[in-house]
């Protein structure tokens, strides 16, 4: 675990794009909004992903028996996902980041109004691992080019029990598998979600290969995997599966 860190609070925004409006949108954001973005106080890093198509996720089998919020007013988009990290969650209220976007000229106004079924969530590390890709990945504080994003509630009475089931096995499971740089454990500061968990990996490939089964050698564990997965609520994008857009991932 590295508490030294310093990246230890995340906001992440979730929503969707009209079709006919991506291109311009990701011109705008990539080419404009990030780069200011990073120059606001106490921003440590920006990434922005897109959603990995069904067709290019394997088939998990826990995935299609996740429960989901049914709350309608918990908005539900999730084709990209917006990334910042900071020191701690303060840096997001103190100036609000709502208003900051709110105060930025009508061409950016525009181009925000785009987003639909926008769902935000700050968040703050409470544990960490680093994986064996660690060592060698290049890009520092930033995640990398892919990423699995949960974000769920736990009934309070099991909180304990998952508690314990990161501790004890999920974390330290990812943090030896080939390709992952690292896993946190968050918690929120703000929005429906309480608790997240954020997997960093190389690349769409490894995660594929190596994520999926590393629990088939363990039945024991993947049966009691199995019951705690299933006193999560995830909010409706949960989990997030995502390649990252911007910055651009440099060709091998």
């Amino acid at each position: 675990m590295n508490t030294a860190a310093p990246d230890r609070a995340l906001r992440a925004s979730w929503y969707d794009l009209p079709a006919d409006c991506v291109d311009n949108y990701l011109a705008w954001a990539h080419g404009s909004y990030l780069p200011a973005v990073l120059k606001r106080e106490g921003c440590l890093w920006a990434a922005h992903y897109v959603a990995v198509e069904k067709k290019q996720r394997p088939n998990w089998p826990r995935e299609s028996t996740l429960k989901k919020c049914s709350d309608p007013a918990v908005p539900a988009g999730r084709q990209y996902i917006m990334i910042i990290g900071a020191a701690d969650a303060n840096v997001f209220g103190e100036p609000d980041w709502r208003k900051l976007d709110a105060a930025l000229p009508e061409s950016a106004q525009q181009m925000l109004a785009l987003r639909q079924g926008e769902y935000v969530n700050v968040m703050v590390e409470a544990a960490r691992v680093e994986g064996p890709a660690a060592k060698t990945y290049g890009d520092g504080m930033r995640p990398p080019p892919c990423i699995q994003f949960g974000n769920f509630n736990i009934d309070w009475r099991d909180e304990h029990d998952v508690l314990a089931w990161y501790a004890n096995w999920r974390m330290p499971a990812v943090r030896d598998l080939p390709g992952v740089v690292r896993t946190r454990r968050l918690c929120s500061i703000a929005g429906w979600a309480k608790h997240g968990v954020f997997y960093e990996f190389t690349s769409l490939a490894m995660r594929n290969e190596h994520f999926l089964p590393h629990e088939d050698a363990h039945p024991d564990i993947k049966a009691y995997s199995d019951v705690m997965v299933q006193k999560l609520t995830h909010a409706p994008a949960s989990s997030t599966l995502a390649t990252r857009l911007w910055p651009p991932v440099a060709a091998n």
